[in-house]
């Protein structure tokens, strides 16, 4: 499918792209390209065979290239964007995988005036709470959401081409408009992460005094497993999609509120409605979509 891959970023993410591509024959070689303090992790990328080589001179890891992959925290999308600009090529075809849609074509739009054709964004729906590279997995992507968010200018060709290889490492593709996809991610993953750092950070300071974890049981561990996930990465995520975070905050604080009213009234049949409620509408997702 593609001659050379380039992974911009070999961590999780970008590491299981090249594990997937390399396994599903996607490409005929896959370098990988970083910071010189990015050099152990990449050592030991090119040492587990998820890249053959790796650089950290931006126009060597391009020669040839004609898939391109930035799979760095969305943060550093622009500055990344501003390395490839000066060799951008109208051959290759470009993606993403960052957990934010808005900020990338933004980004792009300032460092190129308007979003390239052949940069199609996109983001896999799929993660763990460990990064680097020895935490890539050659099928994270299988059976999981990938949602692309092209836009009206963006050329059928590398919109196709992007859509192949999701396909081809196992990704389910959808298709929508990058302000939609933010906000739904808000509701469904950024607010769930925030809620769990949240949630961690008040109990972890009780524990100082107290022995909370020490009798958590597996429901804390369950609940609060996201919080293990990367401080950086979530950080960028938050900042990059604040606005649409900030109106569920709140939305959430006035979900919180009535159900201390309803505590604090003794309103047990109403609070054991908004229970039962909560119970039967994840139901409904569980049917629908993990059947």
């Amino acid at each position: 499918m593609f001659n050379r891959l380039c992974i911009i970023g070999v961590g999780l993410i970008g590491g299981s792209i090249a594990r997937a591509a390399r396994r599903h024959g996607l490409a005929r070689s896959i370098v990988g390209f970083g910071r010189p303090q990015d050099g152990n992790n990449l050592e030991t990328a090119r040492r587990l065979q998820v890249v053959d080589d790796f650089y950290f001179d931006i126009e060597s890891a391009l020669q040839g290239a004609d898939g391109i992959v930035i799979a760095t925290p969305v943060g550093a999308i622009e500055n990344i964007l501003t390395l490839l600009k000066p060799y951008w090529s109208e051959e290759a075809v470009y993606t993403d995988v960052g957990s934010t849609k808005g900020n990338v074509i933004a980004a792009a739009e300032r460092v190129f005036g308007r979003v390239p054709e052949n940069l199609v964004p996109a983001h896999p729906i799929a993660g763990a709470e460990h990064s680097g590279v020895e935490a890539s997995v050659d099928d994270l992507f299988r059976n999981k959401r990938l949602i692309l968010t092209p836009l009206d200018h963006t050329q059928a060709r590398a919109l196709q081409t992007v859509t192949v290889f999701w396909e081809r490492m196992g990704a389910v593709v959808s298709v929508m408009d990058a302000g939609h996809h933010d906000a739904i991610l808000a509701a469904t993953s950024h607010l769930p992460h925030i809620l769990a750092f949240a949630l961690v950070d008040l109990l972890g300071r009780k524990d100082e005094q107290t022995e909370i974890f020490k009798y958590a049981a597996g429901g804390f561990r369950d609940f609060t497993r996201i919080a293990s996930s990367d401080p950086n990465m979530w950080l960028d995520i938050c900042s990059a999609n604040k606005d649409q975070l900030i109106p569920l905050i709140q939305q959430l604080k006035g979900e919180l509120d009535k159900i201390e009213r309803l505590l604090a009234n003794d309103d047990f049949p109403q609070l054991f409605e908004t229970f039962t409620y909560a119970r039967s509408a994840r139901q409904r997702f569980l049917d629908q979509f993990e059947s």
